[in-house]
């Protein structure tokens, strides 16, 4: 039996948060380390097949479950007391970011840090340098040495519409973590079919989202659009990845067009 090539841990993180983390470790010193963001509804088990090629070519790489998701949300026997499906935010998500940054940052002092995310993560990754008050805090901002960013969640293609946004957010004030129905068309996901069957079957993910992280996670898009990207710093490097073909997500071609 080969050994694994992943290191799994259960760490503790904001707000007493319990969560659940992989870590691969090159043979040979690292060259970089990455920290990886996953998707809506995703896990890091997602991602098995690409994090040891990384690992290979003697990039580390920090992955853990998000808040609201994965084993964080829904490992009966390891997670947090408070810790539910869909329970997040978008100032809770950039706090563990930054969290795991700072453990990545102590782990592979020597090496320079990137923050990668994809699809939802791919937004929040981008959000991370331009927040006006923390979280980051500076010292998490410093900690990383670029951005990277693939199908990034800053519009949809096909929004929902004002009223019911208008709706959702009113109602996300009152009941924030209330889940309401976000399904995904899987043809839309990929073109390899065997990966939209292993989506619709795995058990840790649900075609659901609560209110308060829907509604964030919509916001956030469109702020970072209209306004936020003008607080990127300008010294901080960033590798933007989109299809030009997706039919879920929209917005990074006109991100692009910005100064």
């Amino acid at each position: 039996m080969s050994e694994s090539p992943f290191t799994e841990s259960w760490l503790s993180g904001p707000q007493a948060t319990q969560f659940f983390t992989r870590a691969y470790s090159p043979s040979s010193p690292a060259k970089a380390a990455v920290v990886f963001v996953h998707g809506f509804a995703e896990h890091i088990a997602r991602y098995e097949h690409v994090f040891p090629t990384w690992s290979s070519r003697g990039i580390a790489v920090f992955a853990y479950d998000q808040r609201g998701f994965g084993r964080t949300a829904q490992d009966e026997q390891h997670k947090s007391k408070s810790s539910a499906y869909g329970k997040t935010s978008w100032k809770a998500q950039l706090e563990d970011m930054e969290w795991a940054v700072q453990h990545t940052k102590q782990q592979f002092s020597d090496v320079p840090v990137f923050l990668y995310g994809h699809s939802m993560g791919g937004a929040l990754v981008l959000a991370f340098p331009t927040r006006t008050q923390g979280p980051p805090s500076k010292e998490g901002l410093a900690s990383i040495s670029g951005v990277i960013s693939t199908s990034p969640f800053i519009l949809q293609t096909k929004p929902a519409s004002k009223a019911t946004r208008w709706i959702g957010g009113k109602a996300s004030r009152l009941l924030p973590y209330f889940l309401i129905p976000a399904p995904l068309d899987t043809k839309e996901l990929c073109h390899d079919d065997a990966v939209g069957e292993a989506y619709l079957k795995d058990p840790l993910i649900k075609n659901y989202g609560s209110l308060r992280g829907l509604s964030d996670m919509l916001d956030g898009g469109e702020k970072l659009l209209a306004k936020d990207y003008a607080q990127w710093p300008r010294q901080l490097p960033v590798l933007l990845v989109h299809g030009t073909e997706d039919q879920v997500y929209l917005g990074v071609y006109r991100l692009l067009t910005r100064n």
